[in-house]
């Protein structure tokens, strides 16, 4: 048997020191990562499948309660709007001239209800097995068959050119600081959700609201999209309705520089 002295690099001692290796160390690192990202798991998914779209379910269902409660705290807001403004009139001291002036200016703001001959324009998602109905078109993309948040906003913008004194969007009395938007497929009116049908309508002279309906080149271009894939769009006369006054606030928000 060869004694030690015949392989270099080992030690003269029966007993081996062992070398420092840094594999081992990163191996060890390794698995401390991983068992924190197991327990980081863990303990965010609660014992539940976080593969699911369970959290998704509750999102939507937690803006829906939103609304709810916004839609609640708007009625309650309109209420104490209208004892407010009862109580400012018994003691106010204004003329009868004047009280006609602040009616006339809170009807031009839309915080009054308003009376009048309506026209209503609803607007909805194509079925989601639409195909194109007529030649020379491509089959619809998902974003062909539902409402954009272009689709109202040019209904809106028709009927104030159309002469309409008034709007209501869904339930909601529009103002000049309402913005109509659509998250998904989803419309969000001053803090609250709605999913399509839409409705739009407008107090005003039926026949000039229709007219500018037809004229506006941004109906028409959805018009395509009504012809081809299916849209829904449904324009009907009223007759007299009684619209809402806006309830919720009129304070402006705007963006404050830095410093």
């Amino acid at each position: 048997m060869s004694n030690s002295a015949d392989f270099p690099g080992r030690e003269s001692s029966p007993v081996r020191r062992r070398r420092f290796r840094p594999v081992r160390i990163f191996t060890a690192g390794v698995f401390a990562l991983a068992g924190l990202l197991f327990f980081t798991s863990f303990n965010t998914a609660k014992g539940t499948n976080i593969r699911t779209d369970d959290s998704l379910l509750k999102l939507s269902d937690l803006i829906h309660e939103r609304s709810h409660k916004n839609g609640e705290l708007e009625e309650s807001n309109g209420a104490l709007r209208g004892d407010v403004e009862s109580l400012a009139e018994r003691d106010s001291g204004r003329s009868v001239a004047e009280d006609d002036e602040l009616a006339g200016l809170e009807r031009r703001a839309g915080t009054r209800e308003l009376e009048g001959e309506a026209v209503t324009v609803t607007l909805d998602d194509a079925p989601p097995d639409a195909t194109a109905k007529l030649p020379g078109y491509p089959e619809p993309e998902p974003d062909y068959l539902v409402i954009h948040q272009q689709d109202l906003q040019a209904v809106v913008n028709a009927m104030w050119q159309g002469g309409a004194e008034g709007i209501k969007v869904m339930d909601q009395r529009l103002i000049s600081t309402s913005a109509v938007r659509c998250v998904g497929n989803t419309l969000i009116l001053q803090g609250r959700v709605y999913s399509p049908p839409y409705k739009i309508t407008a107090v005003g002279d039926p026949e000039k609201l229709k007219n500018a309906l037809a004229a506006s080149p941004s109906v028409q271009n959805y018009m395509v999209y009504v012809n081809v894939y299916g849209l829904g769009w449904k324009v009907e006369d009223d007759g007299p309705v009684t619209l809402p006054g806006y309830s919720g606030t009129v304070d402006l928000h705007y963006a404050k520089p830095v410093g």
